[in-house]
């Protein structure tokens, strides 16, 4: 099977894109999607911008500038959000029977919004399947939604809390489509759509 992804031709063009298309983009490295060709580290260092196969470092610089997001940002995002999930009396049981050990989930997590807000293609995870067998149901997802809205809108600009927050809808809908599908019938993949 050929699966053939063009390179968007704008910011507001990615926007759009289904959460499992972004999934897929940020989780197939060029060399193996594109046969015999350099991965993307390798084309930069040969071969200038314009001439590369990847249309993510513009795309990223792009998402910057229009959004006031950075690597710096999105760690402090990241850090202040999961704080408030720790802490939390809905959310934070179910962290703390999961996790012992924050550092290496928080650094994912700031790849994971690293690629998701910026394209960055940092993160190279499975988010469904991590959380398809959580005890979980809509009101976890509305209070992680109300949690990550309120520490964006302190962290972030106006703009990249709003674009941050999009983003956090989409995959709050996919992961609660899928958790919904793997409750109903474990056995089976879940359904994205």
């Amino acid at each position: 099977m050929r699966i053939n992804i063009r390179r968007p031709k704008s910011v507001n063009e990615v926007r759009r894109m289904p959460v499992s298309i972004l999934e897929l983009v940020f989780t197939i490295p060029i060399s193996r999607s594109i046969p015999n060709r350099k991965t993307e580290t390798q084309m930069e260092t040969v071969a200038p911008l314009e001439n590369s196969i990847s249309a993510r470092p513009g795309m990223t610089a792009a998402l910057m500038a229009e959004t006031g997001l950075d690597e710096a940002v999105l760690r402090k995002l990241v850090h202040r959000f999961y704080s408030r999930v720790r802490a939390d009396q809905m959310l934070g049981p179910i962290f703390a029977t999961r996790i012992t050990d924050w550092t290496p989930h928080l650094e994912r997590m700031v790849a994971f919004w690293s690629s998701v807000a910026l394209m960055t293609g940092q993160y190279h995870g499975r988010p469904v399947p991590a959380h398809t067998p959580l005890p979980i149901d809509a009101a976890h997802f509305d209070r992680w939604l109300a949690l990550f809205r309120a520490t964006a809108e302190e962290t972030c600009t106006p703009a990249g809390a709003a674009h941050v927050m999009e983003r956090a809808e989409r995959i709050a809908h996919s992961l609660h489509i899928a958790v919904v599908s793997a409750q109903g019938c474990p056995a089976a993949p879940p359904k994205l759509f």
